[in-house]
C-alpha cells in the first residue's frame, strides 16, 4: 500500500529571473557595505585645508570605528549608505526622525589617546540628531583630565609644551612689492595663499620650514606670523587681541587663537563646584552634552529638575581637538568640547588622494606619493 504524502514529488524550484538576481545581489550589497561601514571602516574625503599639511583637501581615509567602539545608531530611519542628505543635494534630507534610539557604544580596541587623529559629530549642530551632525576631523590635543592653554601660539599641556605635528601649519603674511608666481608657492607647498593688494603682499598658510626658507628670496620684504591688523597695519596676534567668537564665547576670557586658556578638560565622575567661571565654561556641556532633562542657569547658580545644586559630577569624558593648520582652524578654540559620545573613530590611512585645483584628466590629478600613507 503506498502512502501519497511520502510518495509525492516535489516540484522543482523556479528558477530566479535576471532581475531577481541582480536585486538580491544589490540588497546582499547594500546591507553588507551598511554593517561595515558602521561597525567597521568607513571612508571620508577631507574637504577643508583645517588639517593641512597632515591631511589636504581631496585625500580619501579610512576611518576605524573598532579602535574606539562601534556606536550603536540613534536614527534608524536612513536611507543606507548615506548622512544626513541624499547625495548631491543640500537640504533634502535621507532620514527620519520619527524613531529615537538610546545609543550604546561597543567596546573597542582603545581609548581617545592624545595626538590621535579623531572623527567625531560636530557638537554645536544641536538641530540634528546626535549620530547625524556633520563629520569633523581634528588632532586630539587634550584627554579628560588635561589642563589646556596657548602662549604666542604654542600649545601647553599640563604645563608642559605640547607634541607639534611634524606638518603642521600656521598663517603668515608675505610682505612684497612683486607678484609671486603659482610654482614658486608650490615649490615651498603653500597651496593656499591670497594676494592683499591694500596691504601689499599674500596671507598664505604654510609650514614654518618652508616660511624659512622663503625669507631668504630677493623679493621678499618681510613675512609676519600670525597676521592681525590694528590701526591699519598688519602686525603679529598679541594677547591684546580679544577674538569674541572664541569659546566660551565671553568678554570674560579675553582669549584668541594664539593666547587661550587655561582651560581644564573635564572627565567622567569629576566633580566642579557650581560657580560663576564654572558655569561660564561648562554651562553649555551642562545644557546640551549632560542629557540632562531639565536644566535652568541663573544668577550664577544651577538648577536640575527645578533644584538648585552646588556641585556637579560630569557622566562622560570629553576632548579638546585642534587643527594641524593651526591658524585655520574652526575647532575646540571656537566652539568648546566633543563629548565621548560624539566621537566616530580614528584616522587611519589614506587610499586615495585627488588634488581638486587640476583637471580631472591631468596626468598629476592624483596624487600618487599620499596613496597607503598612514596618518600620525
Amino acid at each position: 500500500m503506498k502512502i501519497p504524502f511520502f510518495n509525492k514529488k516535489k516540484k522543482p524550484a523556479k528558477p530566479k529571473s535576471k532581475a531577481r538576481e541582480w536585486i538580491d545581489a544589490i540588497v546582499f550589497a547594500v546591507i553588507a557595505a551598511t554593517l561595515i561601514r558602521w561597525a567597521t571602516l568607513e571612508a571620508f574625503v577631507i574637504p577643508t585645508p583645517s588639517m593641512e599639511g597632515t591631511l589636504l583637501v581631496g585625500d580619501y581615509l579610512f576611518v576605524s570605528k573598532l579602535h574606539y567602539g562601534s556606536r550603536t545608531p540613534i536614527t534608524p530611519l536612513q536611507l543606507p549608505l548615506t548622512h544626513r542628505r541624499f547625495y548631491g543635494t543640500e537640504n533634502v534630507p535621507s532620514y527620519l526622525d520619527w524613531i529615537q534610539l538610546p545609543q550604546f557604544r561597543f567596546p573597542g580596541f582603545s581609548e581617545v589617546k592624545r595626538n590621535d587623529a579623531v572623527v567625531f559629530n560636530y557638537p554645536e549642530e544641536l538641530q540634528y540628531p546626535l549620530d547625524l551632525r556633520e563629520y569633523y576631523i581634528k588632532r586630539c590635543v587634550g584627554i579628560p583630565g588635561d589642563t589646556l592653554n596657548i602662549e604666542s601660539a604654542v600649545l601647553y599641556v599640563n604645563g608642559e609644551e605640547a607634541f607639534v605635528p611634524e606638518d603642521v601649519e600656521f598663517s603668515y603674511f608675505i610682505k612684497t612689492d612683486q607678484t609671486i608666481r603659482d610654482r614658486v608657492f608650490e615649490e615651498y607647498k603653500i597651496w593656499d595663499k591670497n594676494y592683499q593688494p591694500g596691504y601689499g603682499g599674500y596671507s598664505v598658510h604654510a609650514h614654518p620650514r618652508e616660511i624659512e626658507k622663503m625669507k631668504a628670496l630677493p623679493f621678499i620684504d618681510e613675512i609676519i606670523f600670525s597676521p592681525t591688523v590694528r590701526d591699519g597695519e598688519i602686525i603679529t596676534t598679541d594677547s591684546a587681541v580679544v577674538e569674541s567668537s572664541t569659546f566660551p564665547k565671553t568678554p570674560e576670557t579675553q582669549w584668541n587663537k594664539d593666547f587661550y586658556g587655561p582651560i581644564y578638560v573635564p572627565s567622567e565622575g569629576q566633580t566642579i563646584p557650581i560657580n560663576h567661571d564654572n558655569l561660564i565654561l561648562y554651562g553649555d556641556v551642562l545644557r546640551y552634552y549632560e542629557h540632562l532633562k531639565d536644566v535652568k542657569i541663573k544668577d550664577d547658580q544651577l538648577f536640575i529638575d527645578g533644584k538648585q545644586v552646588n556641585e556637579y559630577t560630569f557622566s562622560q569624558d570629553y576632548f579638546f581637538m585642534m587643527g594641524d593648520n593651526r591658524h585655520n582652524s574652526w575647532d575646540s578654540r571656537y566652539w568648546g568640547f566633543v563629548p565621548h559620545d560624539h566621537v566616530v573613530g580614528k584616522a587611519m590611512f589614506i587610499w586615495m588622494s585627488m588634488d581638486p585645483a587640476k583637471p580631472l584628466f591631468s596626468l598629476d590629478k592624483i596624487r600618487w606619493n599620499r596613496l597607503f600613507n598612514g596618518i600620525d
